[in-house]
């Protein structure tokens, strides 16, 4: 076991002690998954400080099971020198834990802080904590009313199996005039022609459907796509797998996996409400009427919407208004296509992407910020270096405010000689600073070889390539996923590191004094560069 840095205890002993004792503990998620809003898999654990004579919660974190004891301390020491609000920075006087190799483990790693650490049987504050997640988890209503459960998803099952996104893309509208429970005409939208996400979404007005659609087209940024998301009116079935897919496998498309492995999800996006995982029995039976109707009208005119362009197609249906019920009354359903709504949606979306193509050619591309003969690495650091990077004066940092979270910070190392390292940093505080690092795909025209391409934006709008790496290399398909992975967990905070001694004895692994700079940024998506495949173009010499 690593006992704390003699310079991180004599930090912490700086910070007052106050007279409290603190409950910790370490328990599975399971069930709670829904409570605590986490977004991992169900698998995962959390870690949780209490303070007991104040009663709230100083720090939490949710690690995966392979985490080792380590992962207590990191979050206790976030407790001691950053807990959440409206707590301050302080020592606790004494902590209880319900596990002995926890407290086996923090009495050797918290050697010298003068905080003592017994063992007792039962964590009063904790239980009662967990017990009340345990009860919010059981107050929240099913995703769907008893009596619209089986019907709705044997719908959507078979909606599933007509696959009616192999044939119409998502601006391709079919209006369904219901006339019903306060509801006049949905419009619905099918999702999956591009794969992966796969679905319908029912827009409640033809405002919302449009301005969602607009919004989502001109948006870039992670952030405006969400408000744009979130702005929409409408009820939503998506599908998802059943089983816990590994890290590799998130991007699979659903359409290779077994019937047996999807599972539908419904819900409502409204602006007032955000997004809401079940329908209440109303909303239920509006769902299911439409869906009924636009499964029927998919069957009976499977080949006219083959076409291309869709024409005018309108379809009258009878539906039953309650799948339970004795009774056998019917509704009366309007299915119809909108040609002029699709095209019109069409059009936006190829004026928008031919304005994309055209601002792409504006884009500075560089190739002159990285030395030659640098040591170049894609990897990770852990948090405890990080935060003696920060309070290094020798090296100049950019705060992006990250958080602990996971493993460590994901990063990318340059390694080269020290005037080359200062020019380096120099140019990099003239463009403002560094805004993001992201990996966008590359090509060779001539020879097909596909390439990853390392790529750094600063403030000022420059794109910097600091790497080639090929697509189809082992050892780089595994730092890409594990830099993705570990950006997942940051929230996408990574950072970049600029170290000297590239040609000394600390060569590929340089230590706290060689480091000159320390940027910390974000994790960007190569879609908000909007720069598609990037080809590799030969240089030719002059005559």
């Amino acid at each position: 076991m690593n006992n704390l840095p003699q310079t991180t205890k004599r930090r912490l002993k700086k910070i007052p002690q106050i007279p409290s004792v603190w409950e910790g503990d370490r328990r599975a998620l399971s069930h709670l998954q829904e409570s605590l809003e986490t977004n991992g898999d169900n698998s995962g654990e959390c870690i949780i400080w209490v303070d007991g004579s104040e009663g709230f919660v100083r720090a939490m974190e949710v690690v995966s099971p392979e985490m080792g004891p380590e992962a207590v301390v990191r979050t206790l020491l976030r407790a001691i020198e950053t807990p959440h609000s409206p707590a301050k920075p302080a020592r606790p006087q004494k902590i209880i834990v319900r596990n002995r190799e926890i407290q086996f483990f923090l009495r050797g790693a918290l050697q010298s802080l003068d905080i003592a650490i017994d063992y007792v049987p039962d964590l009063p504050l904790i239980d009662e904590l967990f017990r009340s997640f345990e009860e919010l988890n059981s107050t929240r209503p099913p995703a769907l009313p008893p009596q619209y459960d089986t019907i709705l998803k044997q719908t959507a099952k078979e909606l599933w199996q007509q696959e009616p996104w192999d044939v119409l893309a998502d601006h391709e509208i079919i209006a369904i005039e219901l006339n019903h429970c306060d509801v006049d005409t949905v419009y619905a939208c099918v999702m999956g022609m591009l794969g992966k996400e796969y679905g319908a979404i029912l827009y409640r007005s033809l405002d919302s459907l449009k301005q969602f659609r607009l919004a989502a087209l001109e948006e870039k940024s992670a952030e405006q796509l969400e408000k744009a998301f979130l702005a929409q009116d409408c009820w939503f079935l998506n599908y998802e797998s059943t089983r816990d897919l590994e890290w590799e496998e998130e991007n699979l498309d659903l359409a290779a996996l077994e019937p047996s492995e999807i599972r539908p999800l419904f819900g409502s996006v409204h602006p007032y409400e955000g997004i809401r995982p079940y329908l209440d029995e109303e909303e239920a039976k509006t769902v299911y009427l439409s869906l009924q109707a636009l499964l029927r009208f998919f069957r009976a005119c499977r080949r006219d919407l083959e076409q291309e362009p869709i024409g005018t197609i309108s379809k009258r249906y009878r539906i039953p208004l309650s799948p339970i019920a004795k009774t056998r009354d019917t509704i009366s359903v309007t299915v119809s296509t909108l040609p002029d709504l699709s095209a019109e949606l069409l059009d936006i979306s190829e004026t928008l992407e031919d304005e994309d193509e055209d601002s792409d050619l504006d884009i500075p591309l560089r190739e002159d910020l990285v030395p030659e003969n640098a040591f170049l690495s894609v990897g990770m650091v852990p948090w405890e270096l990080v935060e003696s990077m920060r309070h290094q004066p020798k090296i100049y940092y950019q705060s992006q405010g990250a958080v602990s979270k996971g493993d460590g910070l994901p990063v990318i190392l340059i390694q080269t000689s020290r005037p080359k390292a200062k020019v380096l940093i120099e140019t990099l505080q003239a463009d403002g600073g560094l805004k993001g690092i992201c990996f966008n795909p590359g090509e060779d025209p001539f020879t097909t070889t596909r390439y990853d391409l390392g790529i750094i934006q600063t403030d000022n709008g420059n794109l910097y390539i600091f790497g080639e790496f090929l697509g189809d290399d082992p050892e780089h398909i595994q730092a890409r996923r594990n830099w993705d992975r570990r950006s997942q967990k940051t929230n996408g905070y990574c950072g970049l590191i600029v170290a000297m001694g590239v040609t000394g004895s600390s060569r590929g692994n340089p230590q706290l004094p060689d480091m000159m700079a320390f940027f910390e940024t974000k994790a960007l998506d190569p879609k908000e560069l909007a720069m598609g495949v990037l080809q590799l173009m030969p240089h030719f010499e002059e005559f």
